[in-house]
């Protein structure tokens, strides 16, 4: 895999997109000026993050495995902050958090056909010594700030690329949970629903209790708040 650094760029996202030859990349920018995260929300990327996006092209990778990519790219953020001291938690499906607040988001982008996943396109956001700006300081968090001291973005950047060359399973990914049987939120944009949260299963969905029955929920359907 190649790996591109980048002083700035609009997304990483879209930097592999452009650049796309059939080459998998592994793109870093200090800073980003249009990043981008789930449903369509803006990124804020100030210098002092860790801002990556990995672009890996497949031959017969099923669609119905895609969840196998949301594995990988949270259990290895979740590795790389564990490696600095740090105890992180997935909210599913693609969110870590560290003492209750969002330290890193995932967003992927798949290129599908005929039932295959061809392109993947996995951008990752860590605030490592990046300022958390005012408006989101009360549900976000830097590795910074949660120990008190500036970490070497360098050595995050190896520990990262050491965690991505390893294969994940569904187990991996359910160790960074610590919510099972406990009350969760499930929100759309009509209702919030209090549910109990159960399991995951190997495609990514979510098994929840609601008033004695058992549902299994879609990431694309809602949003989960703990």
């Amino acid at each position: 895999m190649k790996i591109i650094e980048l002083e700035e760029v609009n997304s990483t996202n879209e930097y592999c997109k452009i650049n796309d030859n059939g080459e998998d990349l592994c793109v870093f920018a200090k800073r980003q000026t249009a990043g981008k995260g789930t449903k369509g929300r803006s990124f804020i990327s100030l210098e002092g993050g860790l801002f990556v996006s990995v672009m890996r092209h497949y031959k017969n990778f099923s669609a119905e495995s895609a969840f196998k990519i949301m594995v990988n790219g949270c259990v290895t953020v979740c590795r790389t902050l564990e490696n600095f001291g740090l105890s992180p938690v997935i909210r599913w499906a693609n969110d870590v958090l560290v003492c209750g607040k969002k330290i890193c988001g995932t967003l992927i982008e798949n290129t599908f056909s005929r039932g295959l996943i061809t392109r993947s396109i996995v951008g990752i956001g860590i605030n490592v010594n990046n300022e958390i700006s005012p408006e989101i300081e009360k549900i976000a968090i830097s590795m910074q700030q949660t120990a008190g001291k500036p970490f070497d973005l360098s050595e995050v950047k190896k520990s990262f690329l050491n965690s991505l060359k390893k294969d994940y399973t569904i187990e991996d990914y359910k160790k960074y949970i610590n919510w099972f049987g406990q009350s969760v939120t499930l929100k759309t944009e009509e209702e919030e629903r209090v549910v109990t949260a159960l399991d995951i299963t190997e495609n990514g969905r979510l098994l929840v209790d609601w008033c004695g029955n058992m549902l299994e929920i879609s990431a694309a359907e809602v949003s989960l708040r703990l």
